[in-house]
This record gives C-alpha cells, structure tokens and sequence, in this order.
C-alpha cells in the first residue's frame, strides 16, 4: 500500500475502534463519528487499488547468528544492505537500462523495505516496492528480480557454468557482481544463508557449499574480453536484441546480444546486412561453458576501414 492508502485504513480502524468504546444512547457523539467514518470509506474507495506488494524471507546461520534468538547487529546491517544492492542493481539489469559504469537506473524506486524478522535460524521479511496498479509491470519486474537472485544462489552452488552464463545474460554482469559482493560479505563472515519468495526456496547447505558459490561469481571465474572477427551480419531482431555473424576468415556462425547502449539496434539490418565488416565484441565466459558474444557500440564495427557514425 502507499502513504495514503495507509493513512486512510488507519484511520478507519481508529474510529472503528472508538465507536465500539460508545454507548448506543450517545447519539450525538456516535452521529459525528460515524460521519468521519463514511468520509474516510468514501476517500479510500475513490483512491487507485493497489496491489499487496509480495514478500521475501532471507534467513541466515553460521558464526554471527545465535539461533532463533538473534543475529549480530554489526552483520546483520551490512548483511541487509548488501542484499538489497543487489536486488537494486538485477531489477535494473532486468530494465535493459543498467551500464557497465555509471549510476544505476530507478535506484530510488528498487528499494527493499525490511517488514519484519525471519524466524527458523534468523534473519529479515523483505517487502519488495510496491507500485499503483497502473504499474503492475514495474511491480513483476521486481519479482522477476527477486526470482533471479534464488536463480543464481541455486545454480551458483548446483548448476552448469553455461547455466550461469545464461543468468549473467540475463541481468548483466554488473549485477552478478553485486550478488556476488553480497555471498562475499558472507564468507568473510562465516555465515551462510536461505531465500524465500512465493513457491520458490534455496537454502545453502552450509559454509562450504555458500563458499564454493561464490568463488564460481569471482571476477577471475567470470572472463570477459574484448576480441575482433571479421565478417558479415546474417540478419538482427531488434526486439529480442540479437544477431548472427557469418564469419569470413574462419567456418562458423556467431550468436550474440546487442548492448542496450545501442538505442536502434535495427540500424544494424539498415546499413551493415551482408556487409564485411571488422567487429569488435565482449565476450564473457563463465569457468569452462561456452562464450557469450556482445556488441558494445556502432563505434566498434569498421566496414572498408572506416569507422561507424
């Protein structure tokens, strides 16, 4: 619910409540109470409906957690900031906005509100931003955020390299990093933790197995280069953000994603199909799985040894 919504109920249950507290025979008193109350119902019932924001559970266990009974101060605020960074930074991975530098989009509007403790070891009940209905797709896209982070712990400890790698396809490099900068702060900490959220839930066994999946989100685990081929464009779909490259000086296809700071990826079909061309592509590779192929910029495609506008 937002500000106003909460304003309103609250009031409501108040004068509700001092209704009850009257005596019948106190018409005059009851008559002015029972008029606020029919304004305050008319107010809410013409205020946009919202959506009752979904939740998650982050519990965690090892040296700094005491049971059920408590966690650390000094952990457990470091522990929920982190975690809220990184929900921050996937949801914006999620938009196509997120930049290998720079600020990170709608921050303001990906804030995590910490509602109450997780019992069953210790932790915290997140409520994830809760949106007007107008809105409801901003208010999936932060489930979908959330769904990502239990994604990645689970395949982080149980997965493939190449299921990683289609994760970090999926919400950026810059995002995993955050994730991985949140299991960082645990193993320095000896802890390990669990995620809950709707029908879905990961626990990490213990600290070893919490260990081992972060080193596979380490920089030195996730290589990303930088590397030219020579060839030419098969065809672009501007929408899912993806093209085919026939390369010339070698047999292959490559298949690979356009950067969102590319605004019209469709240029591409316009001015450079079935052209020789020299492209330079990220290429990320995650462990021993496959390479994932990006184009940057237009300021990385030469076609006749002249540079893109």
């Amino acid at each position: 619910m937002n500000k106003q919504h909460l304003s309103v109920v609250a009031e409501i249950r108040e004068l509700e409540e001092l209704l009850v507290a009257i005596p019948e025979e106190n018409v005059i008193e009851r008559m002015s109470l029972e008029a606020r109350l029919q304004t305050a119902k008319d107010l809410l019932a013409t205020l946009p409906q919202t959506r009752e924001a979904p939740k998650a559970r982050l519990t965690f266990r090892g040296r700094p957690v005491f049971g059920s009974h408590g966690i650390s101060a000094d952990f457990g605020a470091k522990a929920a900031g982190a975690f809220s960074d990184a929900f921050a930074v996937v949801a914006a991975g999620l938009s196509e906005g997120l930049r290998h530098i720079g600020p990170i989009p709608n921050r303001d509007r990906n804030q995590l509100l910490i509602t109450g403790t997780a019992i069953g070891s210790f932790g915290f009940e997140f409520e994830l931003p809760a949106q007007p209905a107008t809105l409801f797709p901003e208010l999936e896209k932060a489930e979908e955020a959330m769904k990502k982070i239990e994604n990645l712990f689970r395949l982080a400890a149980e997965g493939s390299d190449d299921d990683i790698a289609e994760v970090i396809d999926e919400i950026h490099p810059r995002a995993v990093k955050k994730v991985f900068e949140f299991l960082d702060l645990l193993v320095q900490q000896q802890a390990w933790c669990g995620l809950e959220f709707g029908d879905r839930s990961f626990r990490y066994a213990d600290y070893e197995q919490l260990k081992a999946s972060s080193a596979r989100l380490r920089d030195d685990n996730i290589q990303e280069r930088e590397e030219n081929y020579r060839g030419e464009f098969q065809g672009v779909l501007p929408a899912g953000r993806t093209f085919e490259f026939k390369l010339l000086d070698q047999e292959g296809l490559i298949r690979g994603k356009v950067d969102a700071a590319i605004t019209d990826p469709d240029i591409l079909n316009r001015e450079w199909l079935h052209k020789p061309v020299t492209i330079k592509l990220n290429v990320m590779q995650v462990g021993q799985g496959r390479p994932r192929f990006t184009l940057m910029s237009l300021d990385d495609l030469t076609i006749d040894g002249s540079v893109s506008s």
